[in-house]
């Protein structure tokens, strides 16, 4: 895999990049070590965590850490091989200070992550979610904290529009903090609404870690019309976390298997490749219950699409509409 840059940080960074969402469950803690053990070894240098995760048990609200401590025990020995990136913001419990970007919640939160992750410093600490009660200046305030602290070297955010990142990049200069250096995002062929979001973040030095880049396994080829979902799929074990399937979805996820065909590889590896070709992209965030997953994101990482195949799965699957430029065409 040829490195990528992250954003305007320094670091360079494998183009896919392990997900832990599912770890705990239905991804055992033994099974979640192997599988990062095994990341590791395929020449993954990027995992994504976040202080909520705890697999399928997580409800709003609920204490989370269970992903954290599995990625700690995992790295103990390995932990200058991989980039960690953990999130703060979303709801850990029922009291007003166990959720959102105050400074009294990052500023504690930052401290539980560090112990959970066995580490000294979080290489990416992402804000998970925007916070409408708190000033973003606050939040920044507080990040830059940790950061002169040595407790955070870059931070990035997620689930933030491209207009919330300029705010963001305006205040740290302003201030003389620390700029925003990533956007995750849900993104995939299924889902583009951030589609005219990503050259803002080109030009300005924020790399694009987006997840959901296989909608939740939906590009993988494994659902079919009319045929009731595998029983270790994300469908059957964890419905309310899936789309509801329709006809319209399933033209275009055949519409999409076509062009796979046609390249010559699998739906998964044509949808990774994909999103691999759209600007700013740093690493796509991939989950998996199994090794053969990760080998098979790794693989898509070496695929070139053509061109006109890029153009036919926009015909397929259309960006979000945008305004005619009536000067340049």
């Amino acid at each position: 895999m040829q490195m990528r840059p992250l954003g305007s940080s320094g670091l360079l960074v494998t183009p896919v990049c392990l997900g832990t969402m599912t770890f705990g469950t239905p991804v055992s803690e033994a099974d979640s070590i192997s599988l990062i053990h095994a990341a590791i070894d395929l020449g993954i240098n990027f995992i994504d965590t976040a202080n909520v995760y705890e697999g399928y048990r997580r409800f709003l609200g609920s204490a989370g850490g269970v992903a954290e401590e599995i990625v700690g025990k995992a790295l103990r020995d390995r932990r200058d091989k991989m980039i960690v990136a953990t999130k703060v913001g979303a709801p850990l419990g029922p009291g007003p200070q166990d959720r959102g970007l105050s400074a009294v919640h990052i500023l504690r939160e930052v401290e539980r992550s560090l112990r959970r992750l066995q580490t000294d410093v979080i290489d990416l600490y992402i804000i998970h979610w925007p916070d409408k009660q708190v000033p973003l200046d606050v939040t920044l305030e507080a990040i830059d904290t940790i950061v002169r602290q040595g407790k955070v070297r870059y931070f990035g955010a997620s689930n933030h529009a491209a207009w919330q990142l300029c705010e963001m990049l305006w205040l740290a200069d302003r201030h003389a903090r620390p700029p925003v250096i990533s956007s995750q995002i849900p993104f995939s062929l299924l889902r583009r609404e951030f589609q005219h979001d990503l050259n803002f973040c080109q030009q300005h030095g924020i790399g694009v870690t987006p997840y959901q880049a296989l909608q939740g396994g939906l590009l993988t080829g494994k659902y079919r019309r009319g045929q009731a979902p595998p029983a270790d799929s994300r469908a059957a074990e964890k419905p309310d976390w899936m789309w509801k399937t329709d006809e319209g979805l399933f033209d275009r996820l055949e519409g999409i298997e076509r062009l796979a065909a046609e390249a010559g590889v699998s739906m998964t590896r044509f949808a990774l490749s994909w999103a691999l070709t759209q600007p700013a992209m740093s690493s796509l965030i991939v989950g998996a219950k199994r090794r053969e997953q990760v080998e098979d994101a790794v693989a898509a990482a070496d695929v070139r699409l053509a061109s006109e195949l890029i153009q036919k799965a926009d015909a397929v699957c259309p960006p979000p509409w945008r305004q005619p430029d009536p000067i340049r065409g």
